[in-house]
């Protein structure tokens, strides 16, 4: 399976680092770029005092309708230039729906690519679309950093844990890792009456060498606090230029939200990082 539809989400012009990334991989898998500009209306009108609160919903729409259409058009004249199939659509939502709206587009995309919701200068609703795309959508999200050098994916690191988010992910990622020159399937402190037991990552790396993919293992002491501190610095030390790994989340109030060994990877990560659930 390649990435034939291919997702990027919007909500400002400034983004720019992750659409010349979403435009990079449509031309590397040859597949059809859509961009959906988003415009977010963040007014709670239980706040306003009564009779005013129709008139500022309606002035926050018209405003988010304007943003949605203008960020529209600049990326159409952005794209025009390209060499790829590409498609723009814009539309608006209340905070409250955008995890709905979004996850309807994610759904029916074969990998979504968004920039890290976490970092300086990550926009007021990078953190919602990113999990709207992952639990929502169940879609397989592509996180790039700021500072993304082409090409990436000839080094891959895969962070194995025996978890079915892990599984999901690395499934997800196989048309990448069949591209890779090396994979090394990391598994941190495993636990000795786990499903593997004795033999942690040889199952996986069995089945991945069955596909073509230069797989090999390494299992590393928890030598420091966090395990993603130990991806990180992992992913340094062989010169990783992507990490796949599984994405953790709980509910609250019928929300999915992103768990705190995920959090921490998306703040700590220099390299693009493909998630899935």
């Amino acid at each position: 399976m390649a990435y034939k539809s291919i997702l990027t989400v919007l909500t400002d012009e400034r983004q720019h680092k992750q659409l010349e990334s979403a435009i990079a991989m449509t031309r590397r898998e040859e597949g059809h770029l859509d961009v959906f500009c988003l415009g977010v209306d963040h007014t709670q009108s239980g706040y306003y005092y009564a009779g005013a609160s129709a008139y500022v919903f309606q002035e926050s729409i018209d405003k988010a309708i304007a943003a949605a259409g203008e960020l529209e058009d600049k990326i159409r004249d952005r794209l025009k230039a390209e060499d790829i199939r590409w498609g723009v659509e814009s539309a608006v939502a209340q905070i409250g729906g955008l995890s709905t709206l979004v996850g309807m587009r994610a759904r029916y995309a074969d990998l979504v690519v968004l920039s890290r919701p976490y970092c300086e200068g990550a926009t007021q609703d990078a953190e919602a679309i990113t999990e709207a795309a992952l639990f929502e959508g169940s879609a397989p999200v592509l996180i790039v950093p700021e500072t993304l050098t082409e090409p990436f994916g000839k080094k891959v690191l895969i962070a194995w844990n025996q978890s079915s988010e892990a599984l999901v992910a690395v499934r997800r990622a196989l048309p990448l890792l069949q591209a890779a020159e090396s994979v090394e399937i990391t598994v941190v402190d495993p636990s000795p009456h786990g499903p593997e037991r004795s033999e942690p990552g040889a199952a996986l790396c069995k089945m991945l060498t069955r596909h073509g993919v230069k797989a090999e293992i390494a299992v590393l002491a928890r030598t420091l606090p966090l395990v993603s501190e130990i991806l990180s610095r992992r992913a340094t030390e062989i010169g990783a230029d992507m990490v796949v790994m599984g994405a953790y989340g709980h509910s609250r109030f019928r929300q999915a939200i992103l768990g705190g060994a995920t959090r921490s990877m998306l703040e700590k990560a220099k390299v693009p990082v493909l998630m899935a659930r």
